[in-house]
């Protein structure tokens, strides 16, 4: 019986490492992968005064996008995650534009000159962004259908484009 478990052991610590290795092929270069900790709370109004709960999405793979108009990779990849949203709609990916603390003013004169489909969360004092953390804009967290951070995307990227949309699609879903 020992033999059979050291082989059992020995085949498995040479499959994991090929299993991590395909999972990590898949992934577009960009995608930090996180240590899979809670997402931290999320509730925000649009300019309409809508409000989002992170947590009403649970069951869905979310991507969570903190932008602001000052930044000039966030303003060049507006536009890929409006084509982004129409990829996605009827989908189990949802997501969610956070604005860091700017003004209803400048969302307002911005978002129709690059991307006016896409609607955006208002974090009007910048405490959301900070309970959150990103390192920088624009930062994208992919959380899991459960509510937990798995993949963090630092600066701007072609999100519509044909390896991110493979990647968002072969998601499992939980």
């Amino acid at each position: 019986m020992k033999t059979y478990q050291n082989w059992t052991l020995l085949l498995i610590s040479w499959l994991l490492p090929v299993t991590l290795w395909a999972q990590d092929s898949a992934r577009p270069a960009g995608l930090v992968t996180l240590d899979g900790r809670a997402a931290p709370a999320l509730v925000l109004s649009n300019m309409d005064g809508r409000s989002t709960n992170l947590q009403a999405l649970r069951g869905k793979w979310v991507l969570v996008h903190f932008w602001a108009s000052w930044c000039g990779p966030c303003r060049r990849e507006m536009p890929t995650l409006q084509a982004l949203q129409h990829k996605l709609k009827g989908s189990r990916i949802a997501l969610v534009l956070v604005n860091t603390a700017e003004s209803d003013d400048e969302v307002f004169s911005f978002m129709p000159t690059v991307a006016p489909e896409l609607n955006t969360l208002m974090d009007r004092d910048g405490l959301t962004t900070e309970r959150w953390q990103p390192r920088g804009l624009p930062s994208t967290f992919i959380v899991d259908p459960t509510g937990h951070l798995r993949y963090l995307a630092l600066g701007g990227r072609d999100w519509a484009s044909a390896e991110y949309f493979a990647f968002l699609q072969s998601l499992p879903s939980h």
